[in-house]
């Protein structure tokens, strides 16, 4: 898709005014307000990938499964240049590449089609594995899913393989916005933990805590982060 815009350069304070730009029904703000912080971290300090490399095979690759309410995500795309600004206002519209759920052949950066939800993880890990054939160690896969959605029997599936298998290119941020409950000891990360993986929880507004959770080492296993937030900033 070609660009109709020029991208500017924004920071993390302009996130705000670029959502707000994003107006209409069915915009699932809690949904998208809950991964701003996580986003921004990941895409400004960690993920080896930029609207000149997005071709790249060995790029690292983000999977935003919790496709509804991708305002955030859209706007964290604008301001890292992925998208033209004056797209923003169409968002939702019948001829606007920005729809309700982000589509990969229109989005660009978007790397799947998403809004089913359980789809996102187990399409990381077919991702990885095929990375990982293919000889592109330094490639990472990213993944975000929210924390209902690890109901979804296909995570449990996707989870389980990857723990068996040490995907340690394969990483999960799982936000934590309580609209799921857990009541088995150590909530969420425990999910990943009995199935081999190196897991942590941490503030999903700390940008810091973010970081370093990020960067973890974590020798052939698979990561997760889960970020716990409150719906709104």
């Amino acid at each position: 898709m070609t660009l109709t815009g020029t991208p500017l350069a924004h920071g993390y304070d302009d996130l705000g005014r670029l959502m707000s730009l994003m107006t209409g029904d069915e915009k699932h703000g809690p949904a998208a307000t809950s991964t701003l912080d996580a986003l921004w971290v990941l895409y400004d300090r960690v993920l080896r990938v930029t609207p000149e490399t997005a071709g790249d095979s060995d790029r690292d690759r983000f999977l935003l499964s919790k496709g509804h309410g991708p305002m955030a995500y859209y706007a964290v795309l604008t301001a890292k240049g992925f998208l033209p600004e004056d797209w923003l206002p169409g968002f939702g519209t019948f001829d606007s590449p920005l729809g309700h759920h982000p589509d990969r052949t229109l989005v660009p950066g978007a790397e799947i089609g998403s809004g089913s939800l359980g789809h996102g993880l187990p399409l990381a890990v077919g991702t990885a594995l095929g990375l990982r054939a293919q000889g592109h160690t330094r490639s990472a896969v990213w993944v975000l899913v929210g924390d209902a959605e690890m109901d979804e029997g296909s995570n449990s599936e996707a989870l389980a393989f990857a723990g068996a298998t040490g995907l340690e290119n394969l990483h999960v941020l799982v936000v934590d916005n309580a609209s799921g409950t857990y009541g088995r000891r150590g909530g969420i990360a425990s999910r990943f933990t009995v199935e081999g993986w190196s897991a942590t929880t941490v503030d999903g507004r700390d940008h810091e805590a973010l970081y370093r959770a990020y960067t973890a080492p974590h020798p052939g296993r698979p990561h997760c982060v889960v970020a716990q937030v409150e719906s709104a900033p």
